[in-house]
């Protein structure tokens, strides 16, 4: 374990998001379990989870790939294209079973097809424009991240402690956000601002996961 750590090229962040990724597993798992056993089960319910739960398998595994890897130069300019284009799949994965499942229709329906239209812009975009302003990135992430807004009926409408998932997931987010943009803290040389973006962005996801688990699925 020591060897593989010392062979990351960046350990902290590589190794939290890895965990990050076997945590996902689990809870998608869960969270599958819980939606086919509830006595209200639907098939938009269940598939709506299961978005859910691979778009975090799919970041949380990107992300640890790219900051695992020694590969060649060109290599991890790839992985880490990678790296930031499924941040909107997370996003998107993430509204699917709150749109579907909390909002009135047709409302769910065109919401949840909206943000996934913006995702998948957001992906070419990056791709194409990889160079971009950081807090240009970061401020079109949270701006998707925060839509929510645009349906306050529906937030308002949820059970109370699903309102604060949502909100501390939120703000997890924006937190992480603000830290990546202005590159601060360091906290130490193997702890710097990175790596605690990450850490928020950790506890962003965790909170949503609470949300969809406990209200949802």
């Amino acid at each position: 374990m020591t060897s593989a750590f010392q062979k990351a090229r960046e350990p902290m962040s590589s190794y939290t998001h890895f965990l990050g990724a076997i945590a996902s597993l689990f809870a998608t798992a869960l969270m599958v379990l819980k939606a086919c056993l509830d006595p209200g089960f639907t098939t938009v319910r269940l598939v709506s989870v299961i978005l859910f739960g691979v778009s975090m398998v799919v970041l949380y595994s990107a992300s640890a790939l790219y900051h695992f890897s020694n590969a060649r130069p060109s290599i991890v300019q790839i992985l880490r294209r990678l790296d930031h284009s499924v941040i909107f799949v997370l996003i998107a994965g993430t509204y699917t079973p709150i749109c579907l499942n909390m909002m009135e229709a047709p409302t769910n329906v065109i919401f949840t097809g909206a943000i996934w239209a913006v995702g998948i812009l957001g992906i070419v975009v990056k791709m194409c424009w990889f160079y971009a302003p950081r807090w240009l990135s970061t401020l079109f992430y949270l701006l998707m991240g925060w839509s929510i807004v645009l349906d306050f009926g529906a937030v308002l409408a949820m059970p109370l402690w699903a309102i604060v998932f949502l909100v501390l997931g939120g703000i997890s987010y924006t937190i992480g956000g603000v830290i990546y943009i202005v590159k601060k803290p360091n906290i130490s040389e193997s702890f710097g601002f990175h790596e605690l973006f990450h850490i928020f962005v950790l506890a962003g996801t965790f909170f949503h996961f609470l949300l969809v688990l406990f209200f949802i699925a």
